[in-house]
C-alpha cells in the first residue's frame, strides 16, 4: 500500500533527508520519500502493518522535526 502525506511545519531540507533515512529503517517499511519543496511524505508499506507502521513513523519524525505535523 502507497499512500502520500501532507507535512506541516517541515523547515528544512536537511530535516527532511533525515527523516527520509529514518522512516525508511523502520521495519515493514518497504520505500519512503519526504519532499522539502512539495511538503509531501510519500510511503509504501505492507497494508495489514499500515497503522502500525505510520505511528512509528511519526514518532522517528517527531524526535527529527518536532514541530512538523504529519496530515492522515
Amino acid at each position: 500500500m502507497k499512500k502520500t502525506f501532507k507535512l506541516t511545519d517541515l523547515d528544512c531540507a536537511n530535516c527532511a533527508a533525515k527523516m527520509q533515512d529514518a522512516i525508511q529503517k523502520i521495519s515493514g517499511v518497504e520505500e519512503a520519500s519526504v519532499n522539502f519543496m512539495l511538503q509531501k511524505m510519500t510511503v509504501s508499506a505492507d497494508e495489514t502493518k499500515f497503522d502500525t507502521v505510520m505511528k512509528e513513523i511519526v514518532k522517528v519524525c517527531k524526535k527529527i522535526e518536532p514541530d512538523c505535523v504529519i496530515n492522515y
